[in-house]
């Protein structure tokens, strides 16, 4: 059984996308500052025991993966979780998590320049920021405006530096932890649980947001070659990603006493300086700038498409539905560097915290596109007879029920993150009104078009 027809208000787009290029886009736009920059605050909360962290958060972003691969080689589309929402749930949650994605989307990819221009420092501590931040996003824009095959090509290999990269940190401090060649530090400097037993609970917020980007793939789905193109994508995003983190978080909290990540500094550069590998510390700081890079690069990349497929059916300014002569939507691609803007005013009026204001604003975008994934997907399972269920391109082995698990833990991590900072609640409650706002604006004008029927769920294109 096939997939679905992709939605006819997104005709124009190139399917030309293969499920390397679709799983680098994703691995690319999750590897960035989560990881690389967003990992010391989360060391710091927990210690050593932030490997628990990660692993919890891998087990949530497994359920949202199998979620997102059943619904997207099902229906491809760039709208994605919108799309879902809209066949499965309502046109309010459809709406509510494609515009705040969006937006939160777009806020991470100013926080993408904020920690490319604290990489800078390495190299040109005198340079204002300012100057980087401008420079980088000239660079994101043309890009792209590039076609999607040229555009899927640059950024697989943009992305391959850093999975090469952080695969061979992982292989080399095992090395050094497994040869003894230095000390591990798994149990000094207050033990595993330094900040006690329950600590890694306090970390679940970086955790899961480092997991962010493996809904990319759905996102791409709308560009890709054929549904087992997308199929095979999510499964490499998924197996790619948890590979990595966990490694990487085994590696550090090994090789460096976690009291000393720093903010300031990438600790994947602060373990390099530490083993004294010669030239190590300028190659890693390099690497993690083109980490972040190709991750606002990714992230523009998937803005513009949401905001593409909500101008194609009515939610939002028709222009921004236009395609260029290579097939990109030139007008939604300008809109969505919207968090370029904002990142450029925090790097210059707010440096010292910058990375945590647009952090934050990102983390309850994000989370919208879960929720919407993983609620749709247990409506997606209860609608499906068992022969169609059997023969999906890609299927879940936990069916409907990984979903509602994952959705239960992803309600608790919002609402605990709302508990915990008066900052994410206020920040949260507004952007909710505003969103809300928007809907029942864009509503009123909006004349209602079918996306995709969903009775032929599996049916032949």
């Amino acid at each position: 059984m096939s997939s679905a027809p992709t939605p006819i208000e997104e005709h124009g787009l190139r399917a030309k996308l293969t499920a390397g290029q679709m799983a680098m886009v994703a691995v690319g736009g999750s590897i960035g500052t989560g990881l690389l920059l967003g990992s010391a605050p989360a060391i710091q909360l927990t210690g050593p025991s932030v490997i628990l962290s990660f692993m919890l958060a891998a087990f949530i972003a497994w359920t949202t993966t199998l979620a997102i691969g059943e619904l997207a080689s099902s229906h491809p589309a760039a709208g994605s979780w919108g799309v879902y929402a809209d066949l499965y749930l309502n046109d309010w949650a459809g709406f509510l998590s494609r515009a705040g994605y969006w937006a939160g989307v777009a806020i991470s990819i100013g926080a993408e320049m904020v920690a490319a221009a604290a990489y800078m420092r390495y190299w040109f501590p005198a340079v204002p920021p300012l100057v980087w931040a401008a420079g980088f996003s000239a660079v994101l824009l043309g890009t792209n405006f590039l076609g999607v095959h040229q555009y899927g090509r640059f950024e697989f290999w943009f992305a391959m530096i850093k999975v090469v990269t952080i695969a061979a940190f992982v292989l080399l401090g095992a090395a050094l932890l497994l040869g003894h060649r230095i000390p591990s530090h798994y149990n000094a400097e207050g033990g595993f649980f330094p900040q006690g037993m329950l600590a890694p609970l306090l970390a679940m917020t970086f955790a899961i947001y480092t997991f962010g980007g493996v809904e990319f793939v759905a996102v791409t789905s709308g560009e890709s070659r054929s549904p087992r193109d997308v199929a095979k994508a999510v499964r490499i995003t998924f197996v790619m990603l948890t590979l990595l983190y966990l490694g990487s978080m085994a590696v550090l909290v090994g090789v460096m006493p976690w009291n000393t990540a720093a903010v300031s500094e990438s600790p994947f550069v602060t373990v390099f300086r530490t083993v004294q590998i010669p030239g190590a510390g300028p190659l890693m700081n390099f690497v993690v700038l083109t980490a972040a890079l190709s991750g606002a690069n990714a992230a523009l990349y998937i803005c513009s498409r949401m905001l593409f497929s909500m101008a194609r059916t009515g939610w939002a300014p028709a222009r921004l539905g236009h395609l260029n002569r290579k097939g990109s939507p030139d007008a939604a691609v300008l809109v969505s560097a919207f968090g370029i803007v904002v990142a450029i005013l925090l790097v210059s009026f707010a440096p010292a915290r910058a990375f945590e204001y647009t952090l934050r604003a990102g983390f309850f975008g994000m989370m919208l596109s879960w929720v919407a994934s993983l609620a749709a997907h247990i409506s997606f399972r209860a609608r499906l007879t068992p022969a169609q269920a059997d023969s999906l391109l890609f299927r879940s082995p936990l069916k409907g029920y990984g979903s509602l698990v994952g959705l239960t833990v992803v309600s608790l991590i919002i609402l605990k993150g709302w508990y915990d900072s008066r900052v994410n609640l206020v920040s949260a409650l507004a952007y909710l009104v505003v969103l809300n706002a928007a809907y029942f604006f864009f509503k009123a004008g909006k004349k209602s078009r079918p996306l995709v029927d969903a009775s032929r769920v599996g049916s032949s294109t």
